[in-house]
């Protein structure tokens, strides 16, 4: 048995091998094919041949393990390399090969000047994996380790410790009824002034303060990019789709809650994915403004606006002690698996 970096003579067989622990329940990834698996980890953001290798004898790939090197990506973390998956035959398991290719890419990592090596949805390198329960409903990525599969107490036994548990829940769309109560809070807001719905961009509205209190520059980058596109575009609701089934290049829906010219909360962009999944970057209240029911009413309005838009499901991943999980289940969410966001120093 050789390790060695993965050659393109390779990709069958490791898509062979991805596939293999996909149909024995071991990994909740989506089934790839050679040329898909590639792409996933050879093109884009953060990718480097000395981080795909490959365990293989007499041209049969026994094992595989891709990573990213540290410093190479936009959210990168300092010292911080990211290992994606590790896939071993199961006719060799427990003959050293996981511990070998973790090894080999260890010391890549440590060469590029690493210091910890994560497991966390950071990584540029997002693998779609299908959500148990349902019937081949997908996410687009994997936050960290599945606390359910096969290999979660290989990493644990070398060295992996847990920082942080998300957890994934799930809405089936089809089943969606707007509640009448989140309306009642809805009117309760308007009567103290603060209006909810669909953002109208052509209205002045100042977000840099909420932005500010939640301490988030990344929603302030959302909030910014979404609403320079409006500026950059006049909306055509019969533009929604091309005919060919694509959604064209163009502004999206926000919903926000907003007082007096200041916006107090958002969720959004409404969006969604080809296979019909209601997508967004997450919900964002201004601490001044908590606890009246804005988050609740901005989020069941964005499951409403996802049904409109003909989205079949939603999915999204939470921290296990956020308090967020009760607007989701409000409108009718459920917990589907727990990730765990693991490093080791190396």
């Amino acid at each position: 048995m050789t390790i060695r970096t993965a050659k393109l003579s390779d990709y069958p067989g490791m898509a062979a091998l991805w596939n293999l622990c996909v149909d024995r329940g071991e990994v909740l990834y989506a089934r790839v094919t050679p040329e898909k698996l590639r792409e996933l980890f050879m093109r884009g953001e953060g990718r480097r041949e000395a981080f795909c290798l490959v365990c293989a004898e007499g041209g049969e790939v026994l094992g595989l393990i891709q990573g990213v090197p540290p410093m190479s990506f936009q959210l990168a973390r300092p010292g911080y390399a990211y290992l994606t998956t590790l896939l071993v035959d199961p006719r060799y398991r427990g003959r050293g090969v996981g511990t070998s290719l973790l090894q080999r890419l260890t010391d890549a990592a440590r060469g590029e000047g690493g210091e910890h090596l994560m497991i966390s949805s950071l990584n540029p390198v997002q693998i779609t994996w299908t959500i148990p329960g349902t019937p081949g409903h997908d996410h687009n990525n994997m936050p960290g380790l599945d606390t359910d599969c096969a290999g979660a107490g290989f990493f644990r036994r070398r060295g992996f410790e847990e920082r942080h548990r998300e957890v994934s829940m799930y809405l089936d769309l089809s089943g969606y009824v707007f509640p009448e109560k989140v309306e009642e809070i809805r009117k309760r807001l308007r009567a103290e002034g603060i209006e909810a719905g669909v953002h109208d961009p052509t209205v002045p509205c100042e977000f840099d303060e909420m932005c500010t209190r939640v301490d988030s520059d990344y929603w302030r980058s959302v909030l910014r990019t979404e609403l320079e596109a409006w500026k950059r575009h006049e909306p055509n609701r019969d533009e929604r789709f091309w005919p060919d089934g694509r959604r064209p290049k163009g502004p999206r829906t926000l919903l926000t809650a907003v007082k007096d010219g200041h916006m107090v909360g958002f969720t959004g962009p409404v969006d969604m994915q080809e296979s019909g999944r209601g997508w967004f970057t997450g919900i964002c209240t201004d601490p001044l403004y908590e606890r009246r029911g804005i988050a609740t009413v901005l989020f069941n309005l964005l499951m409403r606006a996802f049904v409109e838009e003909g989205a079949r499901f939603s999915s999204l991943f939470t921290g296990v002690e956020n308090h967020a999980q009760k607007i989701y289940r409000t409108a009718g969410f459920e917990p589907r698996r727990c990730f765990a966001i693991m490093d080791r120093k190396i």
